[in-house]
């Protein structure tokens, strides 16, 4: 016979979730089964599953010491290094700043992602164990590109990643790019337009009018300052949609920096010969988060280019906002 005490990280989800992580080996008839033979209680009361849990209820599990070590596999996490740049963290939430280059979850097994080194800060620091992995694994709150550097949310717990997605959702959250486009901005304005996604290729292109399979989409840019060749863009974005910055700007003409899938080849070509750039000089700069403000500095690929194009005084007062 073994039982457990429900933490903060397992509590607010249906029992049988929770038990299905627990003995995690075991089909899930049997752990039903043994919940009407009262094999398994919910503090010392027979139980179905769809209780929901809270912090301190006790399971029991009437079973042979034999048996949940059969149904229960202990996993082990492989440590990776990590390299993003922390920005703030608190008992729910992580906020990394994000190199180009990284992804944020892995799209292949193989694949090491944001998700795998930010585990690895946690358990490195002594904030989370593997055992607490067993039932509860952080996870990243919304993606960014592989080839977009920045911001980036982790829920560490259960209510820090239930919060976010509820902020998500509700798009309470204000988030705020910065990029480099070819050609020349002085004037804000709303853009708007209908995405339509290539599932195929992973592309997308962005129509004025509404199209069939279109999704409307919404995006507010202020120009920071420019070279006259460049413009050096502030970026809300509106609505989230898969590469939504990148093709609504080249939609209108003004290309991101270094996108090779679709900016400027003309204009990518001098930024690889003289920088040897190999991604988009996009950047997600702030978020607003339940009225706490964000903020992650540029990589310093992105701040050498500012500097060689003669933007970076601009960038250093925005800074001071």
């Amino acid at each position: 016979m073994q039982k457990f005490i429900v933490t903060p990280n397992e509590a607010g989800q249906r029992l049988d979730k929770l038990l299905f992580k627990y003995l995690n080996l075991a089909p899930k008839s049997f752990i039903y089964k043994m919940l009407r033979k009262k094999n398994i209680t919910l503090n010392h009361k027979k139980c179905d599953g769809s209780e929901k849990t809270a912090v301190g209820d006790e399971v029991s599990l009437w079973l042979a010491d034999e048996t949940i070590e059969k149904f229960r596999e202990a996993k082990h996490f492989d440590r990776v290094p990590w390299h993003f740049k922390v920005i703030f963290e608190d008992e729910d939430l992580l906020a990394v700043n994000k190199p180009a280059g990284l992804l944020s979850q892995k799209s292949k097994p193989e694949d090491i992602s944001a998700n795998e080194e930010a585990i690895s800060y946690l358990l490195e620091n002594h904030v989370i164990t593997e055992k607490s992995l067993e039932v509860f694994k952080p996870s990243v709150c919304h993606r960014l590109d592989r080839n977009t550097s920045g911001l980036l949310i982790v829920g560490k717990s259960l209510a820090g990643s239930q919060r976010m997605a509820e902020i998500l959702k509700e798009r309470i959250v204000k988030k705020y790019y910065l990029c480099l486009v070819d050609g020349m901005l002085t004037e804000p304005k709303h853009i708007q337009g209908y995405l339509i996604k290539d599932e195929k290729t992973n592309q997308v292109t962005v129509s004025e009018k509404p199209v069939s399979g279109g999704h409307h989409i919404e995006t507010l840019y202020e120009p920071v300052g420019n070279n006259s060749r460049q413009t050096l863009l502030r970026v809300e974005l509106l609505t989230g949609r898969t590469h939504q910055i990148r093709a609504h700007l080249a939609s209108v003409g003004h290309g991101i920096i270094g996108d090779g899938k679709y900016g400027s080849e003309r204009a990518n070509d001098y930024f690889r010969k003289h920088y040897h750039l190999r991604h988009q000089l996009l950047h997600s700069w702030q978020m607003e988060v339940d009225g706490r403000r964000l903020r992650a500095p540029l990589w310093p690929e992105f701040e050498a280019i500012l500097k060689g194009e003669h933007l970076w005084s601009i960038y250093m007062d925005l800074q001071k906002n």
